[in-house]
């Protein structure tokens, strides 16, 4: 293998090293079938008449259909097929609350989104029949409608009709956290709320992808994957949407350099919260450019972020309307890749990555959902020792999840 060489990967169009190549299908290929898949994949920035002869040259070398399909990597893998533009159920639980009425109203202008569902619970600041009546007026060619429960009830007994047929479900439920309140005592009302929810989903669309955006997202997506993972069920099913500290960067980048955030992607691992978020400046060109001197202030900026707006807002709400912006992009990427689109955004998942058993970084969205978990790439000297302080504070968040799971189980 050549260092540093890149090649195209059939299965997602993106570039990876052969590290990346091998550390994500190692465990799930022979060592000679992987080599084999490699070399047909296509270099990375190989263009000219040079490329056309070594093409031309291994049209020549080709063998016998049979002996090819033998020195493919995936022989035994049969896709699964994808769901047609414009046919996708979504439910937002949450929906009638400060980030899920948002988050409803951009999910109902989703050209892919045929059938959408409003759940919350009957104290919610508005019905979420009227969200969902409301949004039915939109000039879109889908369905709306809304559904409540009282506190209380369990989500299990009432949510068949919702759930049933979903492909996504957005998750933006919970309690905030209240001044004097530990994360202790925010996490187990939270957790809590969460499995109910979870609990339904697995009963009721054990197959959908689930978008958590419940706080503390780094100990609630270990426990609810982990009860997940419990019920014989995909652990990777369970996401936590990070995609707001991506948005942050890229924009906080964008200001600093003059440039078009929209062309700006700055990825952000390890988790979502305070100093376990950690925005990865050096692997984006823009963000490469900013002087080295800046790095430590922006990387601040970006993890006190949702702190700025709470300020701003007087401490009468919080980042409602961004976070919101943020999952409907999550969202619009995952119905993306159930329809055989290819995406990688940055989430908050299980993961073979690090030496976590969870942590944010890159991952592709396919027919099935999540179909890679990206390596984190290569870091700079001020990301490298900022790694090893997020894996620290980060692995005491993920045991408050996982302990939860031990001492809980979703219902049959």
């Amino acid at each position: 293998m050549v260092v540093g060489e890149r090649r195209i990967d059939q299965e997602d169009g993106v570039a990876y090293t052969w590290e990346e190549f091998e550390t994500f299908y190692k465990k799930k290929y022979k060592a000679k079938a992987l080599a084999a898949y490699w070399e047909e994949c296509e270099i990375k920035g190989k263009k000219g008449k040079k490329a056309k002869a070594e093409k031309e040259e291994k049209e020549e070398k080709k063998p016998a259909p049979k002996v090819r399909a033998k020195a493919k990597a995936k022989p035994e893998f049969k896709k699964k097929e994808p769901v047609a533009a414009g046919n996708f159920k979504v439910c937002v639980c949450g929906g009638a609350g400060g980030i899920g009425q948002p988050l409803s109203l951009l999910m109902a202008m989703d050209p892919n989104v045929k059938e959408l569902c409003i759940f919350d619970l009957s104290v919610a600041m508005v019905p979420p029949t009227g969200v969902a009546a409301d949004l039915g007026h939109l000039e879109r060619k889908n369905t709306v409608k809304g559904y409540s429960m009282d506190i209380g009830q369990k989500p299990v007994d009432h949510l068949e009709e919702c759930l049933t047929g979903c492909h996504l479900v957005l998750v933006p439920a919970g309690m905030p956290r209240k001044p004097g309140q530990s994360r202790d005592d925010l996490f187990k009302i939270n957790a809590d709320i969460a499995k109910g929810i979870v609990e339904a989903c697995a009963k009721f669309c054990p197959g959908a992808i689930l978008g958590m955006v419940v706080n503390p997202v780094n100990s609630i997506v270990p426990a609810m994957a982990e009860l997940y993972k419990k019920k014989g069920l995909d652990p990777l099913k369970i996401i936590g949407i990070s995609t707001l500290d991506v948005v942050r960067a890229n924009k906080f980048v964008g200001a600093e350099t003059g440039r078009n955030p929209n062309f700006i992607n700055v990825p952000v691992i390890g988790g979502h919260a305070g100093k376990t978020i950690l925005p990865l400046f050096s692997q984006d060109k823009a963000g490469a450019s900013i002087d080295k001197e800046k790095i430590a202030d922006l990387d601040v900026k970006v993890q006190d972020a949702g702190t700025e707006v709470v300020n701003a807002k007087n401490g009468k709400g919080s980042a409602t309307l961004s976070m919101a912006y943020a999952g409907a992009r999550l969202g619009k990427s995952v119905l993306a890749g159930l329809q055989g689109k290819r995406r990688t955004e940055c989430a908050y998942v299980a993961s073979t990555v690090t030496d976590l058993p969870y942590f944010a970084s890159k991952v592709v969205f396919g027919e099935t959902g999540i179909v890679k978990v990206l390596p984190v790439g290569e870091m700079n000297e001020y990301e490298t020792k900022r790694f090893e302080e997020v894996k620290e504070q980060l692995k005491g968040e993920i045991q408050t999840g996982l302990d939860y799971a031990e001492v809980n189980s979703l219902c049959d």
